[in-house]
């Protein structure tokens, strides 16, 4: 199996290299690393260029960053991992199963924070994925790059572009569920409030199912 791992970056310097020291191993078996810029203005360029295979320059935007990335990527399965986001355990070993042409799925979620709270969230995030088949970037997405480019890649849009994918993709087939867990960053959280930003997803979430414009909520979002 051939492995890209695709990282969309945007002032990620706090947490790049450790994203990407912790995939060096998986590296070092030929797994293909690819780092999307969409216009930083800090160091996470310089700090991703020796532990990356690719660097490119795409207009900012994570779903368009990503296609950018997979548009010149090499494997056959596509992995899309946020910056903050880490993977600690065997790429290879992890996803041997996926041996069809067209498959998709994601991991496990554990939020990094300390707090009980978001051991509680992280459980939920999983449930929630498992009975909806709905998976969200922080789960580390990866799909057979024949189904993604079947699928027409990540829908151009501001906020939502994982839950799009999944109910495109969900349509054809089931997504893989491995219990292997990466740990997202809880900075959001933390920063914001647990509660008040629990709220907040799923707030936009409802509302993006009401039909609300993506660049409506990504503008919610970000404040």
């Amino acid at each position: 199996m051939n492995l890209s791992v695709i990282i969309p970056v945007l002032n990620e310097a706090a947490n790049i290299q450790a994203c990407l020291a912790a995939l060096q191993s998986s590296r070092g078996h030929g797994c293909e690393i690819i780092v999307v810029d969409g216009g930083s203005t800090d160091t996470t360029i310089q700090l991703a260029e020796p532990l990356s295979d690719v660097i490119l320059k795409s207009d900012k935007g994570r779903a368009q960053q990503m296609n950018t990335g997979a548009a010149v990527a090499q494997g056959g399965v596509l992995l899309f991992l946020h910056a903050d986001t880490l993977i600690e355990f065997d790429l290879e070993k992890a996803l041997k199963s996926i041996n069809s042409a067209q498959a998709w799925g994601h991991f496990d979620v554990r939020l990094s924070g300390g707090h009980f709270f978001l051991r509680v969230i992280g459980f939920f995030m999983n449930i929630r994925s498992r009975l909806t088949a709905i998976a969200t970037g922080d789960q580390a997405i990866f799909i057979t790059r024949d189904l993604f480019q079947k699928v027409g890649g990540f829908p151009d849009i501001e906020l939502m572009e994982d839950i799009e994918l999944s109910s495109r993709l969900k349509k054809i087939c089931r997504p893989v569920w491995l219990h292997q867990t990466v740990i997202s960053s809880s900075r959001r959280w933390e920063q914001q409030g647990i509660i008040r930003t629990v709220l907040k997803m799923w707030r936009l979430r409802f509302r993006y199912w009401l039909g609300t414009v993506p660049s409506v909520l990504a503008r919610e979002y970000d404040q």
